[in-house]
């Protein structure tokens, strides 16, 4: 992936050394605002991922840039506390119905709906390359919780992530699949070819999951932050989909899109249920962890959501620049 341009003092500082002209990292940055502070956090956590063009794999874990990120981890998970408060204990046997709670509670903006009957062709565009962010390594933050876990948990998680990694098939896999999406829009497929032209809003959407999936203790936030995505996204998706047929989008266009809809309506229950469910069940001391993994994931979502509608309303572009 080729490195972006920086967005303030904190980003500067993190792309600067990893491109060889920069100082030593500070221990303590101060981030000039949001934007600057996820760029920094996405490029920190790019490390973990597929890289950077031109920078060694060493850096990924190098002690001052872990202490660097661990400072900016500071800020955000503070921010988090604000946005959908602390995590609080739990009854383990409460769990799947409290994600249901927090699912029902959710009254974020109705971005699908806009998609589905309003949006023009740019602004549907625009839509997916803030989406391809996360869509071209779809699944891969979450895989980091299976060797984190075991027995029914475990295996609920796996059931999931075998489906988004279509079952061992490449053309199947939804990764593989929004590329199709994107080439129908003329976007290029390349990974991370668009983070220089997403906000803040979105790459902290991407920073949450690896926040969550980089620690082993924040194991059972990111259980809750995938049960979130999943108990949410059914509906949503068919919305997208009649949205882009709208557009004229071709099968090849919409069967991302399609396919979400069908398999996330089997996954809310696996995922709130044999996931969720079962892991409170063994780690009791983490119930509340869960519930508040998937507070933040809609927090962060509506926020998002909010941004891009707030775009279009004026007649401006979602996009940098």
């Amino acid at each position: 992936m080729k490195m972006p341009v920086a967005r303030g003092t904190a980003s500067s500082a993190v792309i600067d050394t990893l491109s060889g002209s920069g100082t030593a990292l500070p221990s303590e940055p101060v981030p000039d605002d949001d934007e600057d502070l996820h760029l920094a956090l996405f490029v920190c956590y790019e490390l973990a991922y597929r890289g950077w063009d031109g920078v060694a794999d060493e850096w990924e874990w190098d002690p001052d840039l872990i202490r660097f990120r661990g400072a900016l981890e500071r800020r955000f998970e503070s921010a988090l506390h604000d946005l959908a408060g602390p995590p609080e204990p739990v009854d383990p046997g409460a769990v799947a119905d409290g994600l249901a709670a927090v699912v029902a509670a959710d009254d974020g903006p109705s971005l699908s709906g806009y998609l589905r009957g309003r949006a023009t062709y740019e602004q549907f565009r625009e839509f997916v390359t803030h989406r391809s962010v996360y869509h071209l390594r779809e699944a891969d933050p979450h895989t980091w919780a299976i060797p984190r876990l075991s027995g029914r948990p475990k295996a609920a998680l796996i059931e999931i992530q075998a489906d988004e990694y279509g079952n061992g098939r490449t053309p199947r896999m939804h990764q593989e699949l929004f590329k199709q999406t994107m080439r129908w829009f003329e976007l290029d497929l390349t990974y991370g070819a668009n983070v220089a032209m997403v906000g803040g809003p979105t790459l902290a959407i991407n920073n949450l999951m690896s926040l969550f999936g980089l620690h082993r203790r924040r194991r059972g936030m990111l259980l809750g932050h995938l049960a979130a995505y999943e108990m949410t996204s059914s509906l949503p998706n068919r919305a997208y989909a009649a949205g882009l047929r709208r557009l004229g989008g071709d099968s090849a266009a919409t069967a991302f899109y399609d396919e979400h809809v069908e398999a996330d309506a089997v996954h809310e229950q696996i995922a709130a249920h044999d996931m969720c469910g079962s892991f409170a069940a063994a780690e009791p001391e983490l119930a509340g962890d869960v519930l508040f993994g998937a507070r933040c994931a809609l927090a962060l979502d509506t926020i998002w959501a909010g941004t891009l509608l707030a775009a279009w309303e004026e007649g401006r572009s979602a996009l940098r620049g």
